[in-house]
Formats: structure tokens, sequence, C-alpha cells
């Protein structure tokens, strides 16, 4: 396996870059840095919005490229590379799902900010951490502003409360369990992979130059597009079926320990 063929990598973030406290490690900037030098390109790519991304990543945000939304956007120095928001015409179809369901509580999901009517007191510690500029609404359809993604948050289990209840969608939407708590709902394209596969072909980057690091099922597309792709210790079984190679946990630093060794092998 020779890693020194990498021009590209990409991180999912929460239980793959970020540990279990939602931080990144020093040791990933510092790593950073060295990728940066050695001219490998780094995409975040993360089923949360732009804005809490930027959060997390903000002392690179202008050298790398931000795949918010499970790919619904990808943004490079404020320049929109991509960008998939829902049909309108579809909108209150799904709505008219989503709002029927038993303890499912929907967010919709614009560029800046996040709506919803719940104010559930645990979605609203999730809120804070994920979508933290957040407006709770009467009626969705009074949203002005392009909606990218519609979560749906489940205090007990997502994948056992909500999928088998949206899973019919899958035909015509994007329906992803992305977490515990969460199913998202999106335009069939909206995916992480379609979104890595444009920044491919844009920077002439092929698979065996790619190195791709997950741990859930919305990671899926895009660790298909990658000769290094990797999934965490802490990855849904789906995701290790899928990835060529394992790492150690978001809290063992899984990422930085392969990251360690690209760097290290361009020397």
């Amino acid at each position: 396996m020779s890693l020194s063929n990498v021009k590209l990598v990409v991180s999912d973030l929460d239980g793959t870059l970020l540990n279990s406290n939602h931080e990144v490690s020093p040791l990933f900037f510092e790593l950073f840095k060295k990728m940066k030098l050695q001219n490998i390109l780094f995409v975040a790519a993360s089923g949360r919005p732009y804005y809490s991304m930027i959060d997390k990543l903000d002392s690179i945000k202008d050298d790398i490229i931000i795949v918010s939304e499970n790919g619904a956007l990808a943004i490079k120095n404020n320049t929109v590379l991509l960008s998939n928001a829902f049909d309108s015409k579809n909108i209150s179809e799904i709505t008219n799902i989503v709002t029927n369901l038993k303890e499912t509580h929907p967010v919709f999901c614009t560029r800046n900010k996040a709506y919803l009517r719940n104010t559930s007191k645990t979605l609203i510690t999730f809120l804070n951490e994920y979508y933290s500029n957040y407006i709770i609404i009467d009626d969705f359809s009074k949203i002005k502003e392009d909606i990218y993604k519609i979560a749906l948050y489940n205090e007990d289990s997502s994948e056992r409360h909500i999928y088998p209840f949206v899973k019919h969608l899958e035909d015509r939407y994007k329906v992803k369990v992305s977490a515990n708590h969460w199913v998202d709902i999106s335009e069939n394209i909206a995916n992480k992979g379609y979104a890595i596969k444009l920044i491919q072909e844009k920077y002439n980057i092929s698979p065996e130059e790619t190195m791709v690091f997950g741990d859930y099922n919305n990671d899926l597309e895009m660790l298909k597009l990658a000769k290094y792709s990797y999934a965490m210790e802490n990855a849904h079984p789906l995701v290790k079926d899928t990835a060529n190679f394992s790492t150690k946990s978001n809290d063992e630093n899984g990422v930085e320990f392969i990251l360690e060794k690209l760097v290290n092998s361009k020397h």
C-alpha cells in the first residue's frame, strides 16, 4: 500500500474527525499544515450545516472545501461549487409525511439556519451542537430560503422509530440513517459521494489518489470513491463492510493515526 500517491483526503466530522465531545484534536491541525505543504487537498464532508462545520474548522476554513448537508452544498472560500437544494414541488409532499410521524421532530435545514416547530428539551440540546442557528416557527411553508435537507430526530433510535416509516421514499429521495438519533432526507443526488466525485473531476484526482474516512451510512457513497477508504473502529457495520481499511475510533484519533502515515510517506 503506497500512501504517497494520495492527493485528496476527505473526512466526515461526527464520529470520525470529532471526538465524543465534538472536538477536533490539536494534532489534526498540525497534520493539516503538513498536508497543505504537500499540496494534499482536504475536504470536510458532513451532515452538519455549513455554519456548524465552519465553527469546528474556523482556523483552516480558507484552505479547505466544506461539503455540508450530506453533500447538498459544497463551498470553497465562499464560492459555491455545488448546490442541490430541494425542488420546491417536493417540499409539501415530504412535509406532510414527516410532520405526522410519531415522536419525530423534523428540522428543515437552509444554508444559514434551521427551522423547527417542536421544542423538545433533548432536541434543543442537540440543536445547540449541530444547528446552533435555529428558529422555532409554527408553519414550515413560511420558509422562503432554499431547503437543502430535512433532518428527523427521535430521542430513542432513528433506525427503529423513523427509518421504517420513511424508507418508502428511497426510490425518489436520498434517505439516510445518519446517526443514532437522526434520519436525513434530501434530493437523490444530494449525497456525499456525488459531491466528492465532482471535486475529484474538478481537480483531476482519481479514486486511487483519494483517501476517505467515515463512520455512518451517509458516508457510504463517498467511501466507494476512494482506494484508501477507512471505517472508524466505532463505525456502523455497513460502513465497515464497505470500506477497504479500518482505523482506530474517533476517541483514539483514528483519522490522525492514518494521516501521520500519509504525511510521512511523502518524505
